[in-house]
């Protein structure tokens, strides 16, 4: 039986303890629960800063760690399966149950609750807060500060079209590996659109590309994605997408059009698939 690393909390020298009887490994580890600490925080490949990021933790999401190493803790991020290794201080014991969430792109937590405090953040939208106290338009968030409470949402609450939701991020810069509203990446971009419509996706293009259901490209609507080997875009209607690229080294609006002929010229070929989530 073959399995894929990037969601496998496995290596040669260790595994986690539910994997015992299914992968090869010297020793095998109990689970125990963290959560990011951060507004954000890269898993990486390697225990290293300067190593590849592979994914980021958002606030409040939770990281099983097997292993600690040089400052690191290596685990496996519980929204959507990524093995890595984080620094350990980004992470805090999961002790408490979130009951919101960011439900604005980005926003600040407050030292107190008035505007003229001091300024936390930002957080980016699908932050998992404990809220524990409210005064006036502010509520607490256990252990980071005040938010507006016009942008949080309870948790279970979802909006209904990703593509609006992926508008959202028109102009945020490029970033391999990211997630935040500050800098995230092609997979990153659909995961979070529709991440906050209720639909759990997975991190990486050709994870995505293996869900959903396959629409015919004279067939393509709203809030399908096309996949070329290594990225996704979204599109907005019949004939525009938006995406997350290194070519604007941002998230932007073209014609599908443009898209295709450029990742012909550039060797990359057709798109491979379309999907309707």
């Amino acid at each position: 039986m073959s399995f894929d690393p990037r969601v496998t909390l496995a290596r040669g020298d260790l595994a986690a303890r539910e994997l015992e009887a299914l992968v090869a490994a010297d020793r095998y580890a109990d689970r125990r629960r963290y959560v990011c600490a951060k507004p954000a925080a890269g898993l990486l490949r390697e225990p290293d800063a300067g190593a590849e990021q592979v994914d980021q933790l958002l606030c409040g999401e939770g990281f099983d760690v097997v292993d600690e190493q040089g400052g690191y803790a290596w685990g496996q991020a519980r929204r959507d399966g990524y093995v890595g290794f984080v620094e350990l201080s980004a992470l805090k014991p999961a002790d408490r149950t979130p009951n919101m969430k960011l439900s604005a792109l980005r926003s600040y937590a407050f030292e107190a609750p008035s505007i003229k405090s001091r300024a936390l953040g930002p957080y980016s939208l699908g932050s998992l807060l404990d809220i524990e106290e409210r005064e006036g338009r502010f509520a607490r968030a256990a252990g980071i500060g005040w938010f507006v409470e016009d942008h949080l949402a309870d948790i279970g609450v979802f909006e209904t079209d990703p593509a609006a939701v992926a508008l959202r991020y028109l102009g945020a810069p490029y970033l391999w590996g990211g997630r935040e509203s500050l800098g995230l990446d092609c997979s990153g971009l659909t995961l979070q659109a529709f991440g906050a419509c209720g639909v759990a996706l997975p991190r990486d293009t050709d994870q995505q590309a293996l869900g959903g259901a396959v629409v015919a490209e004279a067939e393509l609507a709203r809030g399908d994605l096309v996949f070329w080997k290594g990225h996704v875009a979204m599109m907005l209607d019949g004939e525009t997408i938006v995406h997350a690229n290194a070519h604007h080294m941002a998230t932007a609006i073209e014609p599908l059009s443009v898209t295709r002929a450029r990742y012909v010229a550039a060797g990359v070929g057709e798109p491979t698939v379309f999907r309707r989530y």
